[in-house]
């Protein structure tokens, strides 16, 4: 267990060469560790009482181990409750660069600090109720955020949208449960507090926005994650040279022998905000190769595990390869959203069949073409979200959601059956249980670990 009563220092920002860096310290003895080791004038003469000075100001000054001088500095002062943490803390801010970044960092660490754990500022933040737990999330993916879309998710979500919504529904259904219980405490005089059918209504009314925020999922992990996309076909379709067209860089080795990739690459493509994981992958062949056999074998992993599949068919190939391609991509490629390609597009005469999109590498239109259809498969995906409902992009919220949905349909199926209150009961708190683990108002040891275990050191 994580001792919270220590105080916490960590490098806030990237290791390496830059302008500056930032040391961030929170804990009772921040406040003492930096008086101890700063002074406002190079000849250590002149101390700052950070107990008497006011929060939220920054002052210039010089650290120093004991008598040694070790670099000009910036110190921003936050006292507790009006920090991040909620505990007292303070960031340096010190001249980019390694060495120097870790000299203070183990300077205050001698002071009797310790090196925080991945996450720990932000969990501090969260069980000294500054934020909750969804919010919590919400600053890992906005660190995180490549796209505008991904960028504003977070924020939302760091603003309290879904916390707020959340707390709204449990609000609803503390009442209920309250009146369900009082019910319980006068058994014997057969009265009723909550009207089952208004009861039941209620849940039906909640199990569907839930639903739609649920479906919402879908949306959010492109806002959050980007598109998975295959680039997949036969040896020497042209995969290599697309995937270098779309990034518009030399990525993948193009070459007329067949076989050339052997494994998988991986590269990241903006669209229209959109984020797509491109992956060029080894020609779908048999083959005794064994090194290209085991890249044919993680292809086919890939192409299972895609959210889009491009598959490629040469253009200049025969009328029976070409046949013997698309039936390849009708049968043996499963992915529920798949493009047919047919590429050399200048080759291609009247071979092309109206479900394939036509493009040739030095055909900027042609390619233009290939990315507005990712796009709009993509967004078709999305078509029946309501643009006005909240967008999920944690997993782990889509599951207690679900969880949620699946107590209120027992507490619909028990009162449809006419059970008595105690079994309402179960189901009212359970739903109530799974609502609160997405804020952390109902959380387990478990549950902090796996949050803010995908945090970074210093945040």
């Amino acid at each position: 267990m994580i001792n919270l009563y220590d105080t916490i220092c960590a490098i806030s920002t990237p290791i390496g060469e830059g302008g500056i860096s930032v040391i961030r310290i929170s804990g009772t003895d921040s406040f003492k560790i930096v008086q101890n080791i700063f002074s406002k004038s190079r000849e250590k003469s002149k101390a700052l009482n950070i107990s008497e000075t006011k929060s939220h100001t920054v002052h210039f000054g010089y650290l120093f181990d004991e008598n040694k001088l070790i670099d000009e500095v910036l110190v921003s002062i936050f006292k507790s409750p009006n920090s991040y943490t909620g505990e007292d803390v303070i960031e340096i801010s010190a001249h980019g660069g390694v060495f120097v970044t870790r000299k203070i960092l183990s300077l205050i660490i001698k002071q009797g600090a310790r090196h925080a754990e991945p996450g720990e500022f932000s969990k501090r933040a969260f069980l000294n109720g500054k934020i909750d737990l969804s919010q919590a999330e919400a600053v890992a993916d906005l660190i995180k955020s490549k796209t505008e879309e991904a960028h504003k998710s977070s924020l939302e979500q760091l603003e309290g949208s879904l916390s707020a919504y959340v707390k709204q529904i449990r609000e609803d259904l503390i009442n209920v449960t309250a009146l369900v219980e009082l019910e319980l405490d006068f058994a014997e005089e057969d009265l009723e507090f909550a009207q089952k059918d208004e009861v039941k209504n209620k849940a039906l009314r909640i199990i569907n926005d839930l639903k739609e925020i649920v479906n919402s999922y879908i949306k959010g992990k492109v806002i959050r994650d980007g598109i998975n996309v295959v680039i997949a076909g036969k040896p020497n379709s042209g995969k290599s040279s697309l995937f270098n067209s779309l990034l518009k860089t030399e990525r993948a080795i193009v070459s007329e022998i067949s076989g050339t990739t052997r494994d998988y690459l991986e590269e990241n493509l903006i669209i229209d905000g959109i984020l797509f994981n491109l992956t060029d992958t080894a020609g779908l062949r048999s083959t005794a190769d064994i090194i290209e056999h085991e890249g044919i074998k993680r292809s086919f992993s890939r192409i299972n595990d895609a959210d889009l599949v491009i598959y490629l068919v040469d253009s200049s190939n025969s009328k029976s390869e070409r046949e013997h391609s698309v039936k390849f991509f009708n049968e043996q490629i499963k992915s529920n959203n798949k493009l047919l390609v047919f590429t050399k597009k200048d080759l291609a005469g009247n071979s092309v069949p109206d479900t394939a999109v036509a493009v040739s590498i030095s055909d900027n239109e042609s390619l233009s073409k290939l990315k507005k259809e990712m796009v709009r498969m993509i967004k078709e995906n999305e078509s029946g979200i309501k643009s006005e409902i909240i967008v999920i992009t944690n997993i782990r919220h889509k599951i207690c959601l679900e969880k949620t949905i699946e107590s209120l349909d027992n507490l619909v199926k028990s009162i449809e059956k006419k059970m008595s209150g105690e079994f309402l009961s179960i189901d009212l708190r359970n739903a109530l249980s799974h609502l609160g683990e997405i804020t952390g108002s109902v959380t387990n040891d478990d549950i902090l670990t796996y949050v803010f275990s995908k945090f970074c050191i210093g945040k």
